[in-house]
C-alpha cells in the first residue's frame, strides 16, 4: 500500500468519526434513484474523491516530480472507471511530461516575452494557494483551488518570482446515476447494472491576468494542440467517437462536435467502458477542434489553437468542460442528449 493510500485511508476514518454526515445533503439525485454521496479526504499530496468506498479521482496539489525532472501538480491522477479500473497515466515513458487530466499551454507570454511552457513543464509552476471543498445538491461535492501562475523568467526587482495569472478552477464530482439506455439497448444488462451507467466530472476553469499582456496558446506548429486534455490509457480496441461518428485520429486538429468517446476494454474482465469529454457550449470558438492519437499520446480539446489569446486583467476567461465516466460503448449512452443537457446549464 502506497504512503498515498495509507493518507487517504486515515483520512477517511477520521473524517466518518468527524461527521461526514454533513456532506450528505441532496443525496437524492434528480432522476429519483438513490446516490451516494461523494466526500471528499485531504491527504499531505492532494485531494481524493470517494463515493462510498470507491475512489473517483485524486487531485494533485503538491508538486511531484520524476527524479527532479518533469515537476507538475494541479491535475487529476488517476481517473478510475465505474469498476474501479485506472482510465489515466501519469509520466507515460513515450510523454513523461503528460498527466491524467490536465489543462496547459505551450505558448505562455507575458507582452512579448515567452516565460514558459505549461505544456511541456518547462519554466513553469503552479502556486495552489488555496483549496477549499464544497457540499453541493445531489449528493456532489465539489473542490475549489486558487492558483498563481509563476515562471523563473518573470520576476520582480529583488529576483523572486511574481505571479502573473491567477486560476481559480472548480472540479465538481456527481455520484453515479442509472441513465436510461439509447433506444434498443434497454434490455442489455451485465453483472454490474445498466450499461447506461455514468459519473458526471465538470471542470469550471476561470484564467485572470495580473499582468498586461499576458497571453496563452497552443503548440506554434500546425498541430496547435493546448488546453483540456486527456491522457488516458489506450487499449488496442480503443474505439473514438464523435457527434459525425466514428472518428479517425489524424496527426493535425480535426472537426468532430462538441463531444468525443473513448471506450475499450480498460480492465481485465472483458467488459467495455469509456470516458466522454464535452466541451461547453460558452467556450469561445465553440465546438473546439480535436487532436486525437489512438497509441502512445494524450486526447486533447484545442484551444486556442496556434494563435494565442489575450487573458484580461478584469474579466476571466473562463472555460468549461465535462467527463462522462460510463459503462458500454458510446452507443448504449446518449451523448448527445447529455451534451444538449450540459449546454443548458450556466445560463
Amino acid at each position: 500500500m502506497s504512503k498515498r493510500q495509507v493518507a487517504i485511508l486515515l483520512s477517511g476514518v477520521l473524517l466518518l468519526f468527524a461527521g461526514c454526515s454533513q456532506t450528505r445533503m441532496g443525496a437524492e439525485d434528480s432522476e429519483g434513484s438513490a446516490s451516494l454521496p461523494i466526500r471528499v479526504v485531504e491527504t499531505g499530496e492532494g485531494f481524493a474523491f470517494f463515493e462510498g468506498k470507491e475512489e473517483v479521482l485524486f487531485y494533485q496539489r503538491k508538486p511531484k516530480s520524476l527524479n527532479g525532472k518533469y515537476s507538475r501538480c494541479h491535475y487529476i491522477h488517476p481517473l478510475y472507471s465505474l469498476d474501479g479500473e485506472i482510465l489515466t497515466e501519469d509520466f507515460p515513458s513515450d510523454h513523461l511530461h503528460h498527466r491524467g487530466i490536465f489543462w496547459a499551454w505551450h505558448q505562455v507570454l507575458v507582452g512579448d516575452k515567452r516565460v514558459g511552457d505549461g505544456w511541456s513543464l518547462k519554466d513553469i509552476a503552479w502556486d495552489v494557494y488555496d483549496a477549499k471543498t464544497l457540499s453541493l445538491d445531489n449528493g456532489s461535492s465539489a473542490l475549489k483551488v486558487k492558483v498563481f501562475w509563476k515562471s523563473p523568467l518573470w520576476t520582480d526587482a529583488e529576483g523572486r518570482q511574481k505571479p502573473f495569472v491567477k486560476e481559480t478552477t472548480v472540479i465538481r464530482v456527481y455520484p453515479v446515476r442509472d441513465l436510461p439506455c439509447r433506444s434498443g439497448h434497454e434490455s442489455r444488462v451485465t453483472s454490474h447494472g445498466s450499461r447506461g451507467d455514468i459519473r458526471k466530472i465538470d471542470f469550471e476553469i476561470s484564467l485572470l491576468a495580473l499582468e498586461d499582456g499576458v497571453r496563452i496558446g497552443g503548440a506554434a506548429n500546425k498541430k496547435a494542440y493546448g488546453g483540456f486534455s486527456a491522457r488516458i490509457r489506450l487499449p488496442k480496441d480503443i474505439s473514438f467517437t464523435g457527434q459525425v461518428g466514428d472518428v479517425t485520429p489524424a496527426g493535425t486538429p480535426i472537426e468532430a462536435g462538441p463531444w468525443l468517446d473513448f471506450s475499450g476494454n480498460f480492465g481485465e474482465q472483458g467488459q467495455v467502458s469509456g470516458l466522454a469529454i464535452l466541451c461547453h457550449r460558452s467556450l469561445p470558438g465553440y465546438p473546439q477542434h480535436w487532436i486525437l492519437r489512438r497509441t502512445g499520446s494524450m486526447q486533447n480539446a484545442v484551444y486556442p489553437g496556434q494563435k494565442p489569446v489575450s487573458l484580461s486583467r478584469e474579466e476571466p476567461l473562463v472555460l468549461r468542460y465535462r467527463l462522462i465516466v460510463h459503462r458500454g460503448d458510446a452507443q448504449w449512452v446518449d451523448l448527445n442528449k447529455l451534451q444538449a443537457q450540459y449546454n443548458a446549464e450556466y445560463y
